[in-house]
């Protein structure tokens, strides 16, 4: 028995938004359409995902960068520094593009089920786009799987 590729249970045609949409229009449409990330695409081709989590992450209190005192003096701890700017930048995001997670992973349509589950596993992520070729096609969720694995039975 050959195994299921990602075509056979993605969702096909994915609602997409465009970089310049708005956070509030973006949430409005994943309640609408009771979904949990939305691919967002330039044209037609993929630039981005913009998910629930980041969405969220406009209304989290953006923690400051840690200092460190040293000889009198106060010095930024390195790696605090881009969290803070990549966690402010998100805070006060009015678009989708400020948001989004640009160049996200994705899948190829025919790719096993079982290796996009591992590949979700490895980058912890729980949606890929899904693409056929450079054409965005699909998007698959870890619950696609899960649902998936039940109908095998």
């Amino acid at each position: 028995m050959t195994e299921r590729t990602i075509r056979e249970i993605m969702t096909k045609d994915p609602v997409t938004v465009e970089r310049d949409l708005t956070v509030t229009d973006a949430a409005r449409m994943m309640v609408e359409h009771r979904i949990g990330a939305l691919p967002v695409l330039e044209g037609d081709r993929l630039v981005g995902l913009v998910t629930e989590g980041d969405l969220i992450m406009r209304d989290v209190k953006v923690e400051f960068p840690t200092y460190l005192h040293l000889l009198d003096g106060f010095i930024m701890y390195p790696p605090a520094t881009a969290r803070f700017e990549s966690e402010l930048k998100k805070a006060v995001g009015a678009t989708v593009e400020d948001v989004m997670t640009p160049d996200p992973v994705t899948v190829q349509a025919d790719t096993a089920v079982s290796d996009a589950a591992t590949l979700m596993v490895e980058r912890d992520v729980s949606r890929l786009p899904v693409l056929d070729g450079d054409r965005l096609v699909g998007i698959i969720s870890k619950s696609d799987i899960v649902r998936s694995l039940i109908a095998e039975d």
